[in-house]
């Protein structure tokens, strides 16, 4: 039995104070509060707003900085849309289909004008979801769900005793869900309980007796998935399969409608094998705000998918990865991950990397290849050959030379996507890439390099589909960095697996590298870290508090924010504004609605989600009523409102760092309107396994995909004064369940050249404010405790100089004693900044630290001074 004593009682508070609140009610099991809706309640909140509605609303906030940077006004009409809600949602919407994927088409969609009556089937269809749970959950104003966005455009739904039917259904397998929770709630460690349930989240259950039409003109059947936070996915009926009951629905649908089209509203695969029956098949995501009307404007022709599989979807026995055990993962894949595995084993996907459909055809001629240095060019015309307006991507691939190193089939070096193409339109689109920026790692050497050999370049428009279009001949290895190994031996071998695909290359054109173009990079480890003056002239004890974040010295106390909802806030020294921290990565997350008292802002919502307080049982609901505010009877609410943007995932999907650049645009002027100054987000994780709860706020399987969106969504909010993005989650946090104990063991070149590389390319291209390292461990060691991974690696090699953070660090949280705890001394040791998110336990255990000489001033102060430096930028 675990003890937990107030400290930790006040960590957790901290720490659910900064994560979200449940969906919005189409999101929610709530279905009693979902039948209260009228219709006429459900327009009163379409979000389809035409640019005359501005004049109709309340100015209380513009969108560019010199207008941000006054008050945001909210004391406005709870249900009037701001200037600035109207034209984030309009811009947004400009680019969601990109995000949608179209994996099947037959020519039936999008509709005929005078096809306005539709049944829709699904889970999907009322508790649309926008986006997952935690703290990748935005609290917009409000959300359309399916059925209301169709009823808007003037559609008759057929299927309103289907809907009622199945919202019985719902309630009363979420009761029993939550009944169940509720008998096995662990007494001896509750508040570890809770962390494990904190995303309550219920499988898609089975629904007898459905009534279901067996013919008819239009229907469209919305399988729809959440995810989240703390809780990993599973391969069950509900969640990564289909039930039986939306199978046998699927089929009937299929086979007796003339028109039907299966859309998926999930955040990562499921597997769709056994329906080859259905003809139409579209990956909608989740595109925040707007993700209802989006289905809407597809299926009538108003917007065209032209988005590409960023994450390869397939059977469900066709993918390697596994999960491990409750403390290990061992990624025995190596570097064969996702399609470097599927193409290389020469597993027949049903829906490989990079495809995706439009409602158009385009044709895509290679034209000319050039090699400068190291730099290599491809231009290919696209065409469209269809009869609808279209985007296409083309994509570059690299296979490189089976030598001393094994090698995947091949790997993802460049994409690019053209404009729209209207019937018979063509553009020229220029692809490129440079050898230096994808060398293969040696953990021999303890380098990385580029191997003699054949380079073959391929051209595409997926994995699957592509031609050779060049051999790149390197007479000679090139060491392109010289390195140290970190991370140690995971205690086994990687995998390998070769392609038995053979190319014909006549009359493919030849070009040879010059080896000479490259110089090689040593990386220097005695590299010294700064140490401010005005650091230097503080007392040890103020030095301290930098390292700890912001808290109250009262044990027991908790630290009120200066914004209602945030994240926290970093030390505030002096007079000097204190670094504002908020939530990501699909908006700016902060609180709803609000209440002010004498001792600041205060959100309107618990420490906890609602659907987490469900499961505690009648006799310990006592015990966690502090979680909760009181709002004292009449007291004013205040309301402030952010913009969704679509998941990570469903941007990767859109294959165009325009959008992506866009997306960070409009989260940075809403930092600036509600005085946030680092954003904990982008999250670039790899999709290492569709399992992984979390992996609609990461973007790829791929790094090279990752790493580019990363660092776009990057510039769009950096471009903004005064505020910086927080790349997370660093690095390998591919599971959540007991993500603060399990272990990602990994060689040094899966390590490098899959985990690390869309972080370090997000570096180079954008150097991001700060980085916030993983709960999890690697070969044994937790991230944020490892100096080669964080001191080396990050400060070193990839020369970061910004502030790195923790994940919200809570001690004796891991589900099993296998790995030591979080130890605050080697954190600060690695280079760390902050231990996240700060509390006057935090601060006693550094103190004791230093003065049992576990830690030198120095190590404080060098931390210290990043610190203050972030604090000193933003007083600007």
């Amino acid at each position: 039995m675990r003890i937990f004593n107030i400290f930790l009682i006040g960590i957790i508070l901290n720490i659910y104070l900064v994560l979200s609140n449940p969906a919005e009610k189409a999101e929610t099991s709530d279905i009693s509060e979902a039948e209260n809706l009228s219709d006429g309640e459900n327009e009163e909140v379409n979000v389809n707003v035409d640019d005359n509605d501005i004049e109709n609303v309340e100015e209380d906030s513009g969108v560019d900085d010199d207008e941000a940077e006054e008050e945001v006004e909210n004391e406005t009409n709870e249900n009037e849309m701001s200037e600035y809600e109207i034209e984030h949602i309009n811009m947004l919407d400009e680019y969601l289909g990109e995000s949608t994927v179209l994996l099947r088409r037959n020519g039936d969609f999008p509709l005929a004008e005078n096809e306005r009556k539709i049944y829709l089937y699904g889970n999907g269809i009322r508790k649309t979801i926008k986006g997952g749970t935690g703290s990748g959950d935005i609290n917009i104003r409000k959300f359309d769900n399916i059925e209301t966005a169709f009823k808007n455009e003037g559609f008759e739904i057929l299927t309103n005793d289907y809907l009622d039917a199945y919202d019985v259904c719902y309630q009363k397998a979420y009761d029993a869900y939550i009944n169940k929770l509720k008998s096995e709630f662990d007494y001896d460690n509750p508040f570890a309980y809770l962390f494990a349930h904190f995303s309550v989240i219920l499988n898609e259950p089975e629904c007898d007796n459905l009534p279901v039409e067996k013919e008819g003109d239009v229907a469209i059947f919305v399988v729809s998935r959440i995810s989240g936070e703390g809780v990993d996915r599973v391969n069950d009926k509900g969640d990564a399969l289909l039930t039986d009951t939306e199978r046998n629905t699927i089929l009937t649908l299929a086979k007796g409608f003339k028109k039907f089209m299966l859309v998926l509203n999930t955040g990562g695969p499921v597997d769709l094998s056994g329906l080859d029956d259905v003809k139409n098949i579209l990956v909608l995501s989740q595109l925040g705000t707007n993700t209802s009307k989006t289905l809407v404007d597809l299926v009538i022709g108003e917007k065209y998918p032209s988005g590409k599989l960023a994450t390869s979807w397939t059977r469900n026995e066709d993918y390697f990865a596994s999960m491990g055990n409750l403390t290990d993962i061992n990624y025995v894949e190596g570097v064969y991950v996702g399609y470097r595995y599927f193409d290389s084993a020469d597993v027949d996907v049903m829906f490989p990397f990079g495809f995706g459909l439009g409602y158009t055809d385009f044709k895509f001629n290679f034209k000319k290849v050039k090699i400068i240095g190291d730099r290599v060019s491809v231009d290919a015309s696209v065409k469209n050959i269809g009869k609808f307006n279209g985007k296409e991507v083309l994509e570059l691939y690299l296979s490189k030379p089976q030598t001393e190193l094994d090698e995947p089939y091949q790997q993802l070096v460049s994409f690019a996507k053209t404009d729209e193409l209207a019937p018979n339109g063509e553009e020229t689109l220029r692809l490129e890439f440079n050898m230096s920026d994808f060398p293969s790692y040696d953990s021999k050497t303890q380098s990385y390099i580029i191997d003699k050999g054949s380079y073959i370049v391929r051209l595409g428009n997926s994995s699957r589909n592509t031609v050779p279009v060049a051999v790149i001949e390197v007479p000679s290895r090139v060491i392109v960095k010289k390195v140290e190994n970190q991370i140690g031996n995971p205690g086994f071998e990687d995998k390998v697996f070769h392609s038995k695909k053979k190319d014909s290359l006549k009359g493919v054109k030849k070009l040879k590298l010059n080896v000479k173009s490259i110089k090689t990079e040593t990386v220097d480890y005695n590299k010294k870290f700064e140490v401010s003056d005005v650091i230097k002239g503080l007392t040890t004890e103020e030095k301290i508090k930098f390292v700890v974040g912001a808290h109250s010295d009262d044990p027991n106390g908790s630290y009120v924010t200066t914004v209602a909802g945030v994240a926290g806030e970093l030390y505030k020294f002096g007079d000097l504004k204190p670094v504002v921290l908020s939530d990501g990565p699909a908006g700016v997350n902060i609180a709803r609605d609000y209440f002010i008292d004498e001792a600041g802002v205060h959100s309107t919502k618990g420490s906890l989600p609602e659907s987490a307080l469900e499961i505690v049982p009648e006799d310990l609901k006592a015990m966690f009523s502090f979680l909760f505010p009181k709002i004292p009877e009449g007291t004013k609410l205040h309301h402030q409102f952010t913009t969704a943007i679509p998941i990570g995932t469903a941007l990767a999907q859109s294959w165009n760092i325009e959008f992506a650049e866009l997306c960070g645009d409009i989260v940075g002027t809403e930092m600036n309107m509600f005085h946030i100054n680092l954003w904990l987000a982008p999250a670039l994780n790899i999709h290492r396994s569709i399992l992984n709860g979390r992996n609609f706020e990461y973007y790829s399987e791929d790094p090279l995909i990752s790493g580019m969106m990363a660092a776009h969504i990057t510039k769009g909010v950096q471009q903004h004064k005064n505020t910086y993005v927080t790349l997370k989650h660093y690095t390998a946090n591919n599971k959540e369940n007991n993500r603060f104990g399990v272990s990602s063991n990994m060689s040094e070149r899966a390590f490098r050249e899959i985990y690390l590389r869309g972080f370090e390319i997000a570096i180079k291209k954008s150097n991001p404010g700060a980085i916030m390292s993983s709960f999890n461990l690697i070969n044994g060691v937790h991230v944020s405790h490892h100096y080669g991974v964080i001191a080396n690696v990050l400060r070193k090699e990839n020369n970061f100089d910004n502030v790195i953070m923790t994940d919200w660090t809570v001690q004796n949280m891991a589900l099993s004693d296998k790995y030591p705890d979080y130890d605050l001394c080697e954190i600060i040791k690695s280079s760390h900044d902050v231990v996240m998110p700060g509390s006057k336990n935090f601060y006693d255990q550094v103190t004791e630290a230093y003065k049992n000489n576990k830690l030198t001033i120095e190590e404080i102060e060098q931390s210290a001074t990043r610190i203050y430096k972030l604090i000193k930028k933003i007083q600007e």
